[in-house]
């Protein structure tokens, strides 16, 4: 038993089930296993394995056949079924018919009892129900699910049973247990009705069939058809499609063919055709006749509810079948008898549209719509990017067919009305088609395959039915520009009645020259459904044998260039029998193109046509024969009832005419019957047309055509579609736009629009603030950058007007109050639910499209007129020119009045004139990013201004990233071209996007368009969002008069160049000089962007080529091609002043065989009837495919955008592309943050290289201290060397390695930054170099002092020698003695022997030099080739010591300035300030020199002055480049210099002489000589003694020594890994950090230092925040225990292992240890030789000992170093922290020319030096030469400026600030990124303008009032935004 099954492998089941619940429940669905309403509360759980446990649940309490139903279906599913839950035999068979038919649906006493819950009771009025449909009491709602299956029952196709239709609470229509007809439901949808002639309404021409109520009759049935529909050959059509045949194969396949019916008495039936499934299936039909079935009951539909199968039961009105009719029947009667039987009773109109929603199930069913009938399918899901986006989309399933057709629709693609499958060859057919067929056969007839696919009229209804209503719209759009014919009347497929289509063609818009203005050159522009024309339809009577729709194809097609309008028979899937779309009625129209010899009707005309028999569809023909001119019948013959149905149109306004067949036995019958019609629809004999067999159908359309135009010519009815939708009201048929919310919108807007006459006028009244004053600011904006209107007014008084001018505008924005417009549109777009704001939008778009055609039509009528009236006065002209620009008038306009009123809100909060409480349009941005989530497109750039309201746009895609949660990463793709190139219509072809693109409404400024990418896809492409830029066309006509237009196509250019990851050039061919002026904007973009870091994409576009070898015919223009962007690339460098030479190739990549795209025209034809040219949408398509594929492959390699860094790329772009010099101007907070973290990064792995260096320092220094003076011989240093060189290639390697790995981990922004990469390259050679400099240097040194101990150290040893010698006979001498001498006495005995031991002993000591007399000798020798003045001047000299007391004064004589010729005075001032400067930070550099080599400890040596001479020779080289300074100058420098060195040199000597005294360094070693000689006099075990001294007086110093060395490399370690590490990490940070916290102590002093002495105020800056650092921390002690702590460790390994390697003595032990810290530590020889005098300990015992008394020494010397105190440990390491750390965070040391401000670039070694903020030059000391005020301007401002400066370096003469690179190439000083930038210098200025004055002997400066309005926390502001602080 199924049931059973499913109970007991329920678990089994769920585990299979849930990996495809989707899949199952669609599957089940179609099958009608589950309900709809069942299904869609299952579709609505969200948990897979819930959604299948409770589908299981409803398939058990459908019995036992749902469940061998939905065993068999999951057989059909998985073809691996586990065998458990293989379907069993079916068992709930009952009785049979008479044709041995097994049915499963009578409620049989056998299944009644076998399965109660299946058992269901017959309807209240059918006691017999011979049809086989059960249906559910009307009592018995509470359980739907007992219905029981009742369509016939296979028992070898058991799928094929399905259940009845639920009974729907909700919608008592559906229910079909009931005969009643609801009183509240509209008239009979299908119900045949005639027209009176007086035109009152519809009425039934024959009331004799309609239904009664609740009799036995009224059954299931369905309205036959006529025989056969031309449309769909072969297929008897059923009106509303209610009849079904059950497939044994697939459930959702669809009807073909005629099903049997029953009829009132048995007779038998000769049966034809095919019935699939289930073989033959004999007729029950009713007449007096046997009736002959044909067709095919084909596989697979899905029947309704209301559908009847054939059944064993007598007398009941079945399915309808098609007999041949031989006798008189009743017009009113719709089913098709066979013409020869009674006439059968009518139908209920409930069955007839539930045997429609059957159908209609059934198809979205196949189609898997279903889920959309609810949820509608939107626009925003048809444009989604997913997976699909990139394969050639062929359908290979039913369910591919509607995203076939919407995908290759929005494509504009002509093949997308096809709905064939794709099918995969397999090697079965193969072999087959090969070998034959079956039984060996070579040649067989294959049957029609059209089962598998569906009819395309049925797909493009259920896509319509399953779209919202602006899908719908975008549909007809897409399918007019097709030429594709557009349902004007859909079927009543989910309503009572057929829909006009009227909001759906809202949005289409022709243009077309009529005869009338053919002439004239003119043209008409308008909607389609305004548009009034004649319409004439056409319509078919019963079957016909020629195609309707093809006729109609061929007479709208002109001569050479035939079009399928309309689906026909012939077409690809139009032989496939229609499942829905029988009643559609489809319009197309014919426009003409204004040629008398081409065109087919001189104006426009409509035709319609209705699919399937106007009998059934009598309500769609009483529509048309309102609104048409004439009406077409096409019939083959006519009967005595359809004789009846016709005279009922007497009096019609409609002119009918007779498309007649003849067919041979009826023609007599027919014209007899025509010829009785004639007088009632006043025919005459012109209105027949008979279309033989014999003729083709040119003749029959030339006939048509005739009479086409003389119904033009002579019909005054004359209707758009807006006219019709009256006509349709009458009617009863529905019309889409009478929709609540579609009504709701459209009151608003009529409400805006009735106030718009004049469109420039309107605007001018309504939208004041987008007028003047918003070009007026946009023109303030530019001048603020470009200051080219400055004249003689102060710099920054005239930045100071321009900022209050701005305001003063902003100001009368504010004051504007809203228009009533703006009142109502912001109510529309605030108040309104989000579908009515989508419908006011809409609407808007629509109304304000006409208002503008009509003014532009009648402008450019009167701009023709005045053309010619006029002559030479071209300014009505020019006035009428300017008119028609402003009569543009798009929803775009009121957005960007919203933007204005935003922005001027904004300034005034910013400003302090409102608080945040009064702001009424805060909320605008938010409903600006609902739109643009909605697929509306929104302005970025201001066409009309050339302006970007940059707080409007930056706020609007802050709220989307909002309102995406963050999830915001997108693409940008932009388009570039000359105007109507057809931009706009690439990327709507390319995205299905809704750029605008009617004539007069070209793209002004730029648009962007978010498409969402799928989130299955996100990851693979990389972005969340696609984000399309359209912009306007470059080299517009309106703007070529302008001087700037080059300019401002220059702007636009860079602007979304540099916005864009792709940029699509888009050129035509036909204009080469046109396309050259693009490309040099283009390329000059590129250069552009090339020069900032950021290289997009390019493709380059060829429109209108055609020719198939275009690729091939074009390589050698693509080679021209290159060799001219080559060429244009050299001339933008020249005109951007780049010095290097460039080609195209190196500001992108660019393959000329892989960029560049030949796309054939738009259109295939003649506008306005050509449709879109198929090579056209499938370049288009190449393109769009080829895009997906580079943004899939680059996705890995470069990190997307999201929304706030695309504002930012926004907000600089901007901002540089205002400023005439692009590339100087650019700032991006994104690039600088790049740069940050690059640097950051660059200076750790600049440490680590230096700390490492600094540790093999240490080790080496200490490894040269412990050998001996002797090992140090020549090839020591030459071994460094070497080591040196290969240590400092790996750590070049290692940190270049580490940069490239750092730039390919496609880490944020990283390609911004790449231009840089070589300055960090350079760098790290740099840093090499230095180091090796460095460790060479320390190297020599090392070695040279322990070379210099040499002699001191051998004396030592001889002296030792013999004061041991001494010691030992003493020691005899003592125990010889007969009493044992007491301490006191033994203490006598050895100070006695101590004492004439030393005065032994010939102690000699180094001779104290006379240092300075040596320097004096150096100087002397430095300057002997300098004549004899300098030789005087040295003889007169006083001695060099004298100098240290006394500081450096400038002297007049110091400085030569005979040679200028400008005031003295002012260069005076000038060369004497430089000099001074130089002097200083000379003698600054020459201390540092000094303190490094006095702090080595060693003696002084010659090479130290010649170094030092070196040094300043080389540093006043210098300064004498820029001026000339006298001989006494460089005297007395070298004299103080070498004066306070020799000083220092000579204490240092003295110091080594002291420190090496052979002497003392005897009396340091008599206490321990002493201790042992008492030791061994007692003849104590003096081990312990021994091992304690070890500790102490070896251990401990060395220990100390090793502290001194390595803590301060571990200082800076913590430090820089500390939460303090990020003020440090990179010169801008520091910056920063420096400031802010000057600003927070606002003390003047240290604004001095920091300005005047950057150098030393970094250093004091750093080392006091270390003191602070670890005062607050308290980590110096932990640092210090953990340093010991390393080498206390090493010590302890070091006695272990020496104590393993079998020492004899406690000497090679020791020398073992030694040398195992050889690196570490400097163990005194002396000490260690005193200790090891007459020692017997054991190696043993003195290593335990030793290791006893470590923790005591660890403790000491911590204790020491706390004892200390913070500064001075500081004091104490040889290895200055501060120091690195300053080198970190000082970097190259050169400051800006003008304001002293330090560069801030990262590495060592960089091109070029910057400066994050400027200021103002004042600070550094400049003043004006008149007035001696400071100066308070800013160099920020200044280069942008027409100023100009003169300096040392111009020679004093006037230079621009303009070309400031001309003297300093290296800086580069960039415009302020903003007008607030400079508010933190502009704030300390003010605020100690009169101490600065005083500091530098000058007036303060007169200050803008402006300046003085900036506060402390808008100072603080400033820095954080310049700094990316924020």
């Amino acid at each position: 038993m199924a049931f059973e099954t499913i109970r007991r492998e329920r678990e089994q089941l769920i585990a299979l089930l849930v990996t495809t619940p989707d899949s199952v429940l669609d599957e089940v669905a179609s099958l009608g296993i589950v309900t709809e309403e069942e299904y869609e509360a299952l579709e609505k759980l969200s948990e897979p394995r819930e959604r299948i446990r409770r589908l299981l649940i409803k398939v058990q309490r459908k019995g036992e056949c749902g469940c061998e139903q939905f065993l068999e279906c999951l057989k059909s599913l998985f073809s691996d079924l586990p065998p458990d839950l293989q379907p069993p035999a079916r068992l709930c068979v009952t009785q049979t018919n008479e044709a041995e038919n097994p049915a499963c649906g009578t409620s049989s006493k056998k299944n009644g009892e076998e399965n109660p819950e299946v058992l269901v009771t017959l309807g209240k009025n059918e006691p017999q129900n011979t049809g086989g449909a059960t249906s559910l009491e009307k009592n018995d709602l509470e359980n739907p699910e007992t219905t029981l299956p009742h369509e016939e029952n296979d028992l070898e196709n058991p799928e094929t049973a399905l259940p009845h239709e639920e009974n729907d609470l909700e919608n008592p229509d559906s229910s079909p247990s009931s005969g009643k007809i609801d009183p509240e439901r509209p008239e009979d949808p299908e119900k045949p009705e005639a027209v009176l002639p007086s035109g009152k309404g519809p009425v039934t021409p024959n009331s004799s069939t309609s239904p009664t109520k609740n009799g036995p009759e009224n059954l299931d049935t369905a309205f036959p058809s006529k025989k056969n529909d031309p449309e769909s050959p072969g297929s008897a059509r059923f009106p509303e499609k209610d009849a079904a045949a059950v497939s044994p194969e697939r459930a959702d396949s669809e009807v073909s063919g005629n099903t049997p019916r029953c009829g009132e008495e048995e007779k038998p039936a000769a049966v034809k055709g095919n019935v699939e499934g289930s073989g033959n299936t004999p007729s029950h039909g009713g007449g007096e006749k046997p009736a002959a079935v044909k067709g095919n009951v084909e596989a697979g539909a899905i029947p309704d509810a209301d559908v009847l199968t054939p059944e064993s039961r007598p007398k009941t009105p079945g399915v309808a079948m098609s007999v041949e009719r031989s006798g008189a029947e009743t017009p009113g009667d719709s089913a098709s008898a066979d013409r020869s039987g009674a006439e059968t009773p009518a139908t209920s109109p409930n069955k007839v549209h539930g045997g429609r929603r059957g159908a209609v199930k059934a198809v979205l069913s196949k189609l898997k719509l279903r889920k959309f009938r609810n949820r509608k399918l939107r626009l925003r899901d048809v444009l989604e990017i997913s997976p699909e986006s990139l394969k050639d989309w062929t359908p290979h399933a039913l369910e591919d067919l509607p995203w076939h057709f919407l995908r290759k629709l929005m494509a504009l693609n002509g093949t997308a009305r096809s709905t064939s499958l794709g099918h995969g060859t397999s090697d079965e057919d193969t072999s087959e088609d090969e070998e034959g067929g079956m039984g060996g056969e070579v040649f067989s007839l294959r049957t029609d395959d059209s089962r598998n696919s569906l009819h395309p009229l049925d797909v493009l209804c259920a896509v319509l039915l399953c779209a919202d209503s602006f899908l719908q719209q975008e549909i007809l759009a897409k399918m007019s520009m097709c030429q594709f014919a557009l349902p004007l009347l859909l079927p009543a497929l989910d309503t009572p009645k057929c829909t006009l289509m009227l909001w759906a063609m809202r949005d289409i818009v022709r243009k077309w020259r009529p005869h009338s203005l053919a002439e004239s050159r003119g043209f008409r522009e308008e909607s389609l459904v305004l548009t009034a024309m004649p319409t004439v339809s056409f319509v078919r009577l019963g079957s016909c044998s020629f195609s309707k729709s093809q006729l109609l194809n061929e007479l709208l097609s002109p001569a050479q260039q035939h079009h399928d309008f309309f689906i026909h028979r012939d077409m690809e899937s139009g032989n496939v029998p229609r499942a829905i779309a029988d009643g559609l009625v489809e319009i197309s129209w014919y426009f003409p193109a204004g040629t008398e010899n081409l065109d087919l009707f001189p104006e426009p005309v409509a035709v319609t046509n209705l699919r399937g028999d106007i009998e059934s569809h009598w309500l769609q023909f009483s529509f048309l024969t309102e609104v048409s001119s004439a009406v077409f019948i096409v019939t083959e013959s006519i009967s005595e009832r359809e004789f009846a149905l016709l005279s009922s149109l007497q009096g019609s306004a409609a002119k009918f005419y007779f498309i007649f067949s003849n067919q041979a036995g009826k023609a007599k019958e027919t014209l007899r019957l025509l010829n009785k019609l004639a007088p009632l629809l006043d025919m005459n004999k012109s209105q027949l047309l008979v279309k033989e067999k014999s003729n083709n159908s040119t003749e029959l359309v030339k006939k048509l055509r005739s009479i086409l135009r003389g119904v033009m010519s002579s019909s005054s009815k004359c209707a758009n579609i807006q006219d019709m939708a009256v006509t349709a009201r009458e009617l009863g048929i529905q019309v889409e736009e009478d929709g609540g919310e579609c009504q709701t919108a459209l009151q608003h807007i009529l409400e805006i629009t009735a106030e718009i006459q004049d469109v420039a006028k309107y605007k001018q009244e309504m939208l004041r603030l987008q007028g003047d004053l918003w070009k007026s600011l946009a023109k303030v904006e530019k001048e603020l950058c470009r200051m080219k209107t400055q004249r003689d007014v102060p710099l920054e008084d005239y930045r100071s007007h321009l900022r209050e001018r701005w305001l003063e505008l902003r100001r009368q924005q504010n004051q504007c109050d809203l228009t009533s417009g703006m009142v109502k549109f912001i109510s529309g777009i605030r108040q309104l639910c989000p579908v009515e704001k989508h419908h006011f939008l809409k609407w808007m778009k629509f109304h304000l499209d006409h208002i503008a055609r009509g003014n532009l039509s009648r402008l450019r009528a009167e701009y023709k007129e005045k053309c010619h009236t006029l002559g030479n006065d071209t300014q009505p002209l020019a006035e009428l020119d300017e008119l028609i620009s402003a009569s543009s008038l798009g929803v775009e306009h009121f957005m960007r009045e919203l933007g204005q009123f935003y922005e001027a809100e904004c300034s005034m909060v910013k400003e302090g004139n409102m608080g945040n409480i009064q702001r009424q349009f805060i909320h605008l941005p938010g409903i600006a990013a609902d739109l643009m989530l909605e697929g509306f497109p929104m302005e970025l750039i201001d066409g009309d201004a050339s302006n970007i309201p940059l707080q409007w746009v930056t706020d609007v895609l802050t709220q989307l990233h909002a309102k995406l949660e963050g999830r915001s990463k997108m693409l940008v793709l932009t388009v570039l071209g000359v105007q109507s190139t057809g931009k706009s219509t690439l990327l709507n072809t390319m995205f299905g996007l809704q750029f605008a693109v009617s004539s007069g409404r070209c793209t002004r400024g730029a648009f962007m368009s978010l498409i969402k990418v799928a989130e299955n896809f996100q990851q693979e492409l990389g972005c969340d969002f696609i984000l399309v830029i359209d912009t306007e066309g470059l080299k517009a006509p309106e703007l070529a008069k302008l001087e700037d237009s080059y300019e401002h196509d220059n702007e636009l250019a860079t602007l979304v160049i540099g916005l864009s990851d792709i940029t699509i050039v888009n050129m035509a061919m036909e204009n080469a000089t046109e396309m050259k002026d693009v490309l040099q904007i283009v390329v000059h973009a590129f250069l552009r962007m090339e020069e900032i870091g950021h290289k997009p994409s390019c493709q380059f576009v060829h429109q209108n080529v055609s020719d198939v070898s275009a690729h091939e015919q074009n390589m050698r223009d693509r080679k021209h091609l290159l060799e001219q962007l080559n060429e244009m690339t050299k001339a933008a460098a020249r005109m951007e002043k780049q010095s290097r030479e460039m080609k195209f190739s190196d500001i992108m990549d660019y393959d000329p065989e892989k960029h560049s795209w030949y796309i054939p025209g738009l259109w295939h034809g003649v506008p306005p009837m050509a449709p879109v040219n198929m090579g056209y949408s499938e370049s288009v398509s190449e393109l769009k495919k080829y895009l997906f594929e580079f943004m899939r492959h680059r996705s890995p390699c470069r990190a997307p955008k999201d929304i706030p860094q695309f504002v930012e790329w926004v907000r600089s772009l901007w901002n540089a592309v205002k400023h005439e010099n692009f590339i100087f101007s650019f700032r991006n907070s994104l690039v600088a943050e790049a740069y940050t973290q690059l640097s950051v990064k660059y200076a750790e792995w600049e440490w680590d290289f230096r700390k490492e260096m600094h540790l093999w320092v240490s080790n080496t220094e200490t490894t040269i201290q412990n050998q001996s003076p002797d090992d140090l011989g020549p090839g020591t240093l030459e071994k460094l060397r070497l080591e040196v060189h290969q240590m400092l290639h790996s750590g070049e390697q290692k940190m270049l390695q580490n940069l490239q790995s750092y730039f390919e981990s496609g880490a944020g922004s990283l390609h911004l930054v790449e231009k840089y990469r070589e300055d960090f390259h350079r760098s790290t050679t740099f840093l090499r170099h230095e180091l090796e400099s460095y460790l060479l240097c320390k190297s020599e040194e090392a070695i040279r002092i322990q070379k210099g101990r040499r002699k001191i150290d051998c004396l030592q040893a001889r002296y030792m020698k013999t004061i041991e010698g001494k010691v030992d006979r003493l020691l005899q001498d003592c125990r010889e003695r007969e009493m044992e001498l007491k301490p006191k006495e033994l203490e006598r005995e050895f100070a006695k022997m101590w004492k004439e031991t030393l005065a032994e002993l010939p102690l000699e000591s180094l001779p104290l030099r006379q240092i300075h007399k040596d320097v004096h000798y150096q100087l002397c020798k430095d300057l002997e080739n300098r004549g004899s003045l300098v030789k005087q001047m040295l003889q007169k000299a006083q001695n060099l010591l004298n100098y240290q007391s006394k500081r450096f004064r400038m002297k007049k004589e110091y400085l030569d300035l005979s040679w200028y010729r400008v005031p003295v005075e002012f260069i005076t001032q000038q060369y004497w300030r430089e000099v001074e400067e130089f002097v200083k930070s000379l003698v600054e550099e020459c201390r540092t020199y000094i303190g490094q080599k006095v702090r080595s400890c060693g003696d002084y040596d010659q090479t130290y002055c010649r170094e030092l001479l070196w040094t300043i020779n080389e540093r006043l080289q210098e300064i004498t480049r820029k001026m000339c300074t006298s001989a006494s100058f460089e005297v007395d420098l070298k004299l103080h210099i070498l004066g306070e060195a020799a000083s220092a040199f000579q204490k240092m000597h003295e110091d080594f002489l002291k420190e090496n005294d052979p002497q003392r360094r005897l009396e340091e070693l008599r206490p321990q000589y002493f201790s042992t000689f008492r030791d061994l006099y007692y003849e104590k075990d003096a081990c312990q003694k021994r091992a304690f001294d070890f500790c102490e007086q070896c251990l401990r110093p060395a220990l100390w020594e090793y502290m001194k060395k390595r803590l301060g490399i571990e200082i800076v370690d913590d430090f820089l890994s500390s939460g303090e590490s990020i003020e440090y990490g990179s010169r801008s940070f520091f910056q920063f950090t420096v400031q802010k916290k000057l600003l927070e102590e606002m003390d003047f002093n240290n604004y001095v230092k920091y300005v005047n002495n950057y150098e030393g105020f970094v250093k004091s800056w750093i080392q006091t925040r270390l003191f602070e650092h670890y005062r607050e921390t308290g980590d110096l002690g932990e640092l210090e225990g953990a340093v010991l702590a390393t080498i206390m460790k090493k010590i302890r390994d070091a006695l272990e292992s020496s104590e393993r390697r079998d020492a004899l003595t406690i000497s090679e032990f020791l020398d073992h240890f030694c040398q195992a810290l050889c690196k570490e530590l400097v163990i005194s020889k002396d000490s260690l030789e005193v200790i090891l005098f007459k020692t017997t300990a054991s190696i043993g015992q003195f290593s335990a000992d030793v290791q006893t008394f470590l923790p005591q020494v660890e403790e000491s010397i911590l204790s020491g170093w706390e004892e200390l105190g913070i500064e001075m440990v500081f004091t104490q390491l040889q290895f200055k922290p501060q120091d690195e750390i300053f080198q970190r965070v000082f970097g190259c040391g050169k400051q800006c020319p003008f304001c002293k401000v330090p560069c801030e670039a990262g590495g060592g070694d960089h091109k070029e030096h910057f400066a994050s903020v400027h200021r103002p030059q004042g600070l550094g000391r400049y003043s004006y030469e008149t007035s001696h005020r400071l100066v308070y301007s800013l160099c920020s401002s200044d280069v942008v400026s027409s100023q100009s400066f003169r300096n040392l370096n111009t020679a004093f003469k006037w230079h621009p600030y303009k070309d400031y690179r001309r003297f300093y190439p290296t800086w580069r000083i960039q415009p302020d990124p903003s007008i607030n930038a400079s508010d933190y210098w502009k704030f300390i200025f003010r605020k100690f303008n009169r101490q600065f004055a005083r500091e530098y002997n000058a007036e303060p400066a007169d200050l803008p009032p402006e300046w003085k309005k900036i506060i402390k926390e808008q100072a603080l502001d400033s820095i954080r935004e310049v700094f990316n602080m924020e």
